[in-house]
């Protein structure tokens, strides 16, 4: 069997399509918009709609890119991190998946055991891995020990490892799978190691798209729930937004304006993440996948319309390594990290490298004319770039695995 054929095909999802408007000068003037940006007043929803639209994408770029220095100056962060994703067993059929197989007997179904998710930290002994990242399927045929278990052995082997796993998604899977509330969930979870948690699974938050493109899942309003449950417990999260697929520029901004609620309340997002579409081995595969330019805007409207998120990350193996340069011009301040081992994207299609060496990425982000600042998970400072020869900046060279992170004072940016 194909693997484009691993999934049933829905038929032809081109009618699902809302086609993006042209993009034009909106109704709302840039330079009005640009004003309140500046006077600190927040951006709302016609704002948002009008940036999208707006014809200069350069002019675009440098307004976030005012906000992006006033926040971080120069400074650009990535950390080293290791990717693990034990299961790719789910029983959500999301039609953008490529990396899900919905059930164990499918072709390239697969269940690691915790040994096995073990060895993987293992084989990087030599390395000073500062944070694993971890997401899965929804397996609906291991136990909650099996979450619990990974956590306490990856702790044990690496107690100075900061541990960002299970997806919003997953924790109210676990909830209703194993009778529990989000808050008892999370709480086993902190007690096995868990330090904080990814962005994923948001998708897109407007009803009419998640209809169609994952109805079989948390919902936006549990999605939401799970997150303001894990900021009340002092879990620091991340959040996201998938674009590209049957979203319109409206309710892009609305997931946006969504976010910014639950941190106007919380407090406890670090990081925006826009995750770009990939059409390969999936039942959109008709759907092209989003420009460059799309790329850009989005990260741009992103940090103009979340002046109370701290971060705007390129996560550069979807949008790859010369997009997510020039996306440090466009708002962004955080490249993500060494990876090393990633499947989901990979799987739907992606070219990117499956990871990047320190040394590398201190490259690309000099020639943005950027400090790179080697991060830990909750943007502690670990290294801040000198300037020493790129040979000289091993992957195993950063601060060793004392647990203690070198709190390296940056000049504050106002």
């Amino acid at each position: 069997m194909s693997e484009t054929a691993v999934r049933p095909s829905a038929a032809d999802h081109a009618s699902d399509v809302v086609a993006a408007p042209a993009v034009h000068t909106g109704e709302r003037g840039f330079a009005e918009i640009a004003a309140k940006v500046r006077a600190g007043v927040p951006l709302d929803r016609d704002d948002g709609v009008a940036l999208y639209r707006h014809r200069d994408l350069l002019a675009l770029g440098a307004l976030a890119n005012e906000v992006r220095e006033r926040l971080h100056g120069d400074r650009t962060y990535f950390n080293v991190n290791l990717h693990i994703n034990p299961t790719n067993v789910c029983e959500a059929d999301c039609k953008f998946c490529s990396f899900a197989r919905l059930t164990p007997d499918m072709p390239q179904a697969y269940t690691m055991t915790v040994e096995q998710v073990r060895q993987k930290v293992i084989e990087r002994a030599h390395q000073p891995i500062t944070e694993v990242h971890l997401v899965n399927g929804l397996h609906p045929g291991v136990p909650f020990s099996y979450y619990t278990d990974i956590l306490r052995g990856l702790k044990e082997l690496r107690p100075d490892v900061h541990l960002k796993a299970y997806t919003a998604v997953e924790i109210h899977y676990f909830a209703e799978k194993y009778g529990m509330t989000y808050e008892q969930v999370l709480r086993a979870l902190i007690e096995a190691g868990l330090g904080s948690m990814p962005g994923g699974g948001a998708e897109i938050f407007a009803d009419r798209v998640r209809r169609k493109i994952c109805r079989d899942k948390a919902d936006a309003r549990q999605w939401l729930e799970v997150h303001r449950t894990a900021h009340r417990l002092g879990l620091r999260t991340n959040c996201t937004m998938l674009y590209g697929t049957v979203e319109t520029l409206e309710e892009r901004v609305e997931h946006m304006l969504a976010l910014r609620e639950l941190q106007a309340e919380t407090g406890g997002f670090q990081t925006f993440i826009p995750l770009a579409f990939h059409n390969e081995h999936n039942d959109f595969r008709k759907l092209p996948e989003p420009t460059g330019v799309d790329d850009l805007r989005t990260y741009a409207v992103g940090r103009l319309m979340l002046h109370n998120i701290p971060h705007i990350k390129a996560y550069w193996v979807m949008i790859g390594v010369k997009t997510a340069q020039i996306a440090l011009s466009f708002g962004v301040d955080d490249l993500d990290g060494t990876v090393q081992e990633e499947k989901i994207y990979h799987m739907a299609g992606a070219d990117t490298p499956m990871a990047l060496a320190r040394a590398e990425l201190v490259r690309l982000i000099r020639e943005a004319g950027r400090v790179a600042v080697e991060r830990d998970t909750l943007y502690g400072v670990r290294w801040v770039d000198d300037g020493a020869p790129l040979p000289e900046i091993r992957m195993d060279a950063s601060v060793p695995f004392s647990g203690h992170t070198s709190r390296v004072q940056l000049p504050v940016v106002r």
